[in-house]
């Protein structure tokens, strides 16, 4: 997939989120607002990637490190973990977004999420100041 195709799979997701949210499907909600804050982040890989195409020969590893749901893995191999630490640092209000975020794991689709915790991920993945993805937009 191409940088284009993961933010327009993250702006699709995210607007699924809400559908949910407001369907009263809480569980799927949850599973896909984390899905958005994934696929926005594998947009960042590639931007990173582009900026830096010797990663794939430096470490041994880093392309397989790119196959996986892991928030926090993926912060690092966009190379925005620094960035995201100095932000979360001086700003609480994001810093609780980002707990909230890597909270989420791919297993969550089989769990049955109550409201609360899937209103507190959509609000943390989309408020306009805070949020995970306005963000990651910043960097995709």
């Amino acid at each position: 997939m191409k940088r284009a195709d993961w933010q327009k799979l993250a702006e699709e997701r995210v607007k699924d989120a809400k559908v949910l949210l407001d369907g009263g499907q809480w569980a799927a909600a949850y599973y896909l607002a984390g899905y958005a804050v994934e696929s926005g982040l594998k947009s960042c890989v590639l931007a990173y990637v582009e900026k830096n195409p010797d990663i794939i020969y430096r470490e041994k590893r880093y392309s397989e490190n790119c196959w996986t749901h892991d928030i926090g893995t993926l912060v690092q191999a966009s190379g925005l973990d620094a960035i995201r630490l100095a932000v979360a640092n001086t700003n609480p209000a994001f810093a609780a977004n980002w707990g909230h975020a890597q909270k989420w794991s791919e297993k969550m689709r089989y769990v049955f999420t109550p409201e609360s915790d899937a209103q507190r991920l959509y609000e943390a993945v989309t408020q306009n100041l805070n949020g995970v993805l306005p963000w990651i937009r910043i960097h995709w």
